[in-house]
């Protein structure tokens, strides 16, 4: 609901402040009093852009602010979230544009950009002026109000549940086909890979092993030769060391009664050579096993060759390291292998999910297909109480692909003069037209959704009597849940008013400018005689206006 709206600097506005009630307000004026600069004024609020054409005075910027209570509304507790911004309640929106033109937006004083004002805009306020009516050319929007006189709310829930089950479960299928589709290209030259590295039957360590091996069969001679040395100095030379330590432990125990350390030093000897005749053991068995073998070496080199030839290829260098890459290989096999039954089952489920959200969706589309024909009598009974008796709307359903809401494309066709030809909106009805329709629609669906603030800005263009005290009932009905601001020229919809505002020109300095003023009582019976009959209005339109004001049951503003 938009509280307060404040302007400096703009067009001929100096400087002006006016507080809206939240049910119907009315603004009036003499034609050029700038009731339009109003909405003007406003649009800047609204993400609008400008430049510094509309100061009034060069040398200083223009600001318009606007507070709006916002009543906690589910979309703009979400936008507030979504762009980190404080308060949901109470929303103050700033524009500011500056000598040269440039221009700032700020909402609770935090500096925004125009995008983000539209959005928040688009939520707060409906500015429907001349020619500006876009609503009514959004399918999204005739579908809403199809989906609110049907109180579809939940069954819309419902279906965008299954809808987005099946989304999720599409989008998993088609990116496992992808896969497999860039799988298959290279599912060839996988295999190949790891066949032949399971060919080869690696073990762990083995190249390093083998690698040993070679070392040792390569350098066989000089090795047997030093272990013969070796073997020979231990055991068996003409005086091997065995032999030599066997005579000096007999010659340690002969002396053993003399000296009573003998005997442990001798013991300590006997081990020393009992050590030593197990080292000439095993040199002797090690010997034995070193062998010159030609055809080993072959085979040997033959298996490293290989071996080097793999690591390289993979860019690793450890048997240990190129049994990974083996094992990285039959898991990629086994993952394209295994793809077509994750995929066959993955179409399960997206062919369930798809029956489920096209059961839902013919649940919708049988409700909307039950409110056209109401919606169609509704809107057309009120065409002609606004004054549009030829005007008749036609709700066209056509089916189409599931979507966020249904498989129902929903548009509003106009026949402004009973050709019957039925075209879009768009292309056939003139911006009071869609100002009047937008009004029709927007109190049949008011009951159902919240609406933000409803701003008109002359709706009454080329209607009078009759059609314009309709006008005016719809008005208030629609203000006894919404806020509802209009600029008119209609005595009778100005009747109506719960809140009743005059435009006027003051001259000040030789400067003219505008301002605006609540009416009380006796002021608005005034403005409505004017309206009625001129500027010196007679007692009959007094009276007259004494008695509209009456029947729009209204309740006098008091001038604070």
């Amino acid at each position: 609901m938009l509280k307060r709206l404040q302007i400096q600097n703009y067009a001929i506005i100096e400087s002006l402040e006016v507080e809206f009630s939240n049910k119907l307000n009315i603004i009036t004026g003499e034609t050029g009093a700038g009731k339009s600069i109003l909405t003007g004024a406003l649009s800047l609020i609204l993400g609008e852009r400008a430049d510094s054409s509309v100061l009034l005075d060069k040398s200083k910027k223009c600001v318009v602010e606007a507070g709006f209570e916002a009543n906690g509304g589910k979309l703009i507790r979400n936008f507030m979230l979504k762009h980190e911004l404080d308060g949901d309640d109470e929303i103050l929106i700033r524009r500011e544009i500056s000598a040269i033109g440039k221009s700032r937006a700020f909402i609770n004083d935090t500096p925004v950009n125009l995008s983000q004002l539209k959005e928040l805009g688009s939520a707060l306020v409906n500015l429907h002026q001349q020619f500006d009516s876009l609503e009514l050319h959004d399918y999204d929007f005739h579908r809403e109000v199809v989906d609110a006189l049907s109180d579809n709310a939940g069954r819309i829930q419902e279906y965008r549940h299954h809808f987005q089950q099946y989304i999720k479960a599409q989008k998993e299928l088609q990116e496992l086909k992808d896969q497999q589709a860039e799988s298959n290209k290279e599912l060839d030259y996988i295999r190949f890979l790891y066949n032949e590295l399971e060919e080869a039957h690696w073990k762990e360590e083995e190249l390093e092993g083998l690698d040993a091996e070679l070392k040792l069969l390569n350098n066989a001679e000089n090795i047997k030769s030093s272990l013969d040395k070796i073997y020979f100095g231990l055991e068996g030379g003409e005086e091997p060391m065995v032999q030599q330590l066997k005579a000096l432990i007999y010659q340690m125990n002969s002396l053993s009664s003399y000296v009573p350390a003998i005997p442990a030093l001798a013991q300590r000897l006997q081990s020393a050579q009992i050590e030593l005749l197990d080292i000439a053991s095993e040199v002797e068995r090690i010997n034995d096993q070193v062998n010159f073998d030609a055809d080993r070496i072959q085979m040997l080199n033959e298996r490293l060759s290989l071996g080097y030839k793999l690591l390289k290829k993979h860019g690793v260098q450890t048997t240990h390291e190129l049994l990974e890459v083996q094992a990285g290989l039959k898991d990629k096999l086994n993952k394209v292998i295994h793809l077509d039954e994750r995929i066959a089952k993955l179409q399960e489920e997206v062919d369930k999910y798809l029956h489920a959200a096209t059961e839902k969706a013919s649940i919708l589309s049988k409700f909307r297909k039950q409110e056209l024909k109401p919606l169609e009598e509704n809107v057309n009974e009120l065409l002609t109480k606004v004054g549009m008796p030829n005007a008749k709307i036609k709700v066209d359903m056509k089916p189409v692909a599931l979507g966020e809401y249904g498989s129902d494309m929903i548009e509003f066709l106009f026949d402004a003069n009973k050709s019957g030809r039925f075209e879009p909106l768009s292309k056939v009805a003139s911006g009071g037209e869609l100002s009047r329709l937008m009004l029709s629609i927007k109190s049949l669906v008011a009951r159902s959704i919240q609406l933000p603030t409803l701003i008109f800005d002359e709706i009454d263009t080329g209607i009078s009597g009759e059609a314009a005290r309709q006008v005016g009932v719809i008005m208030k009905d629609l203000g006894r849940s919404h806020q509802v601001i209009s600029i008119t020229h209609q005595a009778q919809i100005a009747a109506r008013a719960d809140a009743h505002y005059f435009v006027y020109k003051i001259e000040s300095l030789g400067k003219i400018r505008t301002q605006i003023r609540l009416l009380n009582d006796g002021e608005r019976i005034e403005a409505i005689a004017k309206m009625l009959s001129g500027e010196r209005p007679s007692e009959a339109a007094m009276q007259n206006a004494r008695e509209m004001l009456k029947g729009g049951a209204f309740k006098a503003a008091k001038r604070s």
